[in-house]
């Protein structure tokens, strides 16, 4: 206690009220696509401009197939709402999607909003009910535009995207742009834990009826509370087993007959109890649990819920008149505050599920720390690694061939080292595959660097590992069409493409090796077919492309390589168009002659 709300969510508690009263009159105004209104901030004399999205409670605009409606978000507008693990892009509900869609272009072109940018001024996007998620698409559309940060509020909406749209708003360091209104019993931010049915239209004809005012009283609908609660109850059960580290496969075999809903929560949470409390929660595992867990029937009457839960939806701005601007409030970044977590009503059970939710961010951390010490250990093999990598040079073949023949010691030594940078980098690819390690840890600038730096000096050595024991004859090449690549370098190489805004594959120099060793075996077995042809022009522009950047050591052209010798195979007809690979073959063996060092 002893915070307002705006303190804690770092807007001006001047703000929320008004942006709430926008928004739902925006939600009820379905001729206009948005509504602005500029608020004054008396203490500063500064103004936040608010746009207010309207809203739709038609079936269509919530739902749709395949079942929930998911819809993979396109990256070429939220480039960053994808996973850079395993590449596969974050899910939104398309129904919500289309609408944003419709909204964007008008938006971009107001003059509200050109001014606004122009004068610094801080633009919030506000949406009540089926508003919110547009209001969400449209902050997230201008973060990755890098104009000033807008700001989101959202009053009883919707969940909008999965957990690999919560992680990359995470990752990014955007999701304290977003907070999220929500009311004790409220149905509509529940109800896209449950897929569409009978009961949605039904939630949502009652709703349409009370907005159009065609109705002032309409009938509400029975029996959709325990179906719509029930559904959201599994997700949550699903969701805490893991946060508990329970691995029982029979999880898994009653999730691939029974689909649950992928849409989870992120951003800030404002929970209002109903008292004039208000309870902030930024775990999106803590928010899950509380949004479930608070709706509970338990010993109160069905019907009676029901009712609340439809009312609660639309007592927003009472609710908020009563208790904005108190020092009510309370975070539970903290840890679990019992007296207020008790005005929610949460059971002994959801009290445990909190602590799961907790335990697993401190188990987050600790894995960090982890990760940490092996980081150190990292440094210490690739120095040895950089090491033979430079004497492998003073013998003028360089450490590719050098570690292909396996002649030597030192190349049984580096050997030895891959395998062991091997296992750290895997166990480290497998925390993130299950997010247990920090959000913002693939964009962390250390990280980023020293994936680049094991990348680039030993994937080089798993391919001439690859090639030494003619792998590609059991699994096909190493990386054409999906080959065997290890995944660690995969991950590692989407960290530093998204870092740079390169397209995803762009940033591949660790790979050419792979490149020239397969187009050896497949000039041997098809002959210099335009394909082929083709193929090689964009190994020599790659090479050249990466020598001059320094992603590519110029090693590669030192007389004795694979790459030279390759080369030189390369029939006359194809010489003219080489020439440049012909002069830095030529500058390198003159550096060789002259002693300079590679």
């Amino acid at each position: 206690m002893g915070e307002t709300v705006g303190n804690l969510i770092g807007l001006n508690d001047e703000v929320i009220h008004p942006a709430a009263t926008l928004a739902v009159e925006a939600h009820n105004s379905p001729s206009k696509q948005f509504l602005v209104k500029k608020i004054k901030i008396r203490h500063d004399l500064s103004s936040v401009v608010v746009f207010a999205f309207s809203g739709s409670m038609l079936p269509k605009d919530w739902s749709g197939q395949p079942t929930f409606a998911k819809t993979e978000i396109a990256t070429g507008e939220f480039r960053s709402l994808t996973s850079l693990n395993d590449g596969g892009d974050a899910v939104v509900n398309g129904s919500f999607l289309r609408r944003f869609k419709d909204v964007i272009g008008n938006l971009s072109k107001a003059k509200e909003l050109k001014e606004a940018t122009e004068k610094k001024r801080q633009v919030v996007f506000a949406g009540y009910s089926s508003g919110g998620p547009i209001a969400i698409l449209a902050t997230l559309y201008f973060l990755e535009k890098q104009t000033p940060s807008p700001r989101c509020l959202t009053f009883g909406s919707p969940l909008v995207g999965d957990r690999i749209f919560g992680h990359a708003l995470r990752r990014e360091g955007w999701s304290d742009y977003f907070t999220h209104f929500v009311m004790k019993y409220d149905i509509i931010p529940r109800i896209m834990l449950s897929p569409s049915s009978t009961e949605h239209e039904q939630i949502l004809d009652y709703f349409k009826s009370k907005f159009d005012r065609k109705n002032i009283n309409p009938a509400p609908p029975s029996g959709f509370y325990l179906t719509v609660m029930g559904n959201a109850s599994s997700v949550a059960s699903y969701e805490a087993c893991h946060l508990m580290g329970c691995r029982n496969p029979s999880l898994d075999i009653i999730k691939s007959f029974i689909e649950l809903s992928p849409y989870r929560p992120s951003g800030t949470y404002v929970f209002c109890t109903g008292n004039g409390n208000l309870v902030v929660v930024k775990n999106p595992n803590a928010v899950l649990q509380i949004l479930v867990h608070c709706a509970e029937l338990g010993e109160s009457n069905t019907a009676e819920v029901e009712k609340r839960s439809l009312d609660e939806h639309s007592a927003y701005l009472s609710e908020l008149k009563d208790c904005l601007g108190m020092q009510a409030v309370v975070s539970l970044d903290g840890g679990p505050a019992t007296a207020t977590l008790n005005d929610l009503g949460l059971s002994p059970q959801a009290m445990l599920c909190l602590q799961a939710a907790e335990e697993f961010e401190n188990r987050r951390s600790r894995n960090l720390e982890k990760i940490r010490k092996y980081l150190e250990k990292i440094e210490v093999e690739l120095e040895m690694m950089r090491k033979y990598k430079e004497n492998a040079q003073i013998s003028r073949l360089g450490y590719y061939d050098s570690f292909k023949l396996q002649n030597e010691d030192d190349d049984f030594h580096a050997n030895v080292s891959r395998l062991e940078l091997a296992g750290m980098w895997d166990e480290i690819k497998e925390m993130l595959k299950e997010f247990e390690l920090p959000d913002d840890f693939e964009k962390k600038r250390e990280i980023i660097d020293l994936g680049t730096k094991y990348r680039r000096l030993v994937e080089p050595l798993d391919i001439a590992n690859f090639y030494r024991h003619s792998k590609d004859k059991e699994t096909g090449a190493y990386v054409i069409g999906g080959g065997p690549r290890p995944k660690r370098y995969r991950f590692i190489q989407r960290w530093l493409e998204h870092d740079e805004k390169k397209p995803f594959g762009s940033r591949s120099e660790s790979l050419f090796w792979a490149d020239v060793e397969q187009l050896g075996i497949d000039i041997k077995k098809k002959g210099y077919l335009q394909e082929i042809e083709e193929r090689i022009q964009q190994v020599e522009r790659n090479l050249i492309a990466w020598i001059g950047d320094r992603s590519l050591d110029d090693d590669v052209l030192l007389e004795n390589s694979t790459f030279v010798k390759w080369w030189r195979d390369l029939p006359p007809q194809h010489k003219p168009k080489s020439d440049r690979i012909e002069k830095l073959i030529g500058e390198m063996s003159e550096r060789v002659t002259q002693g300079t060092k590679i």
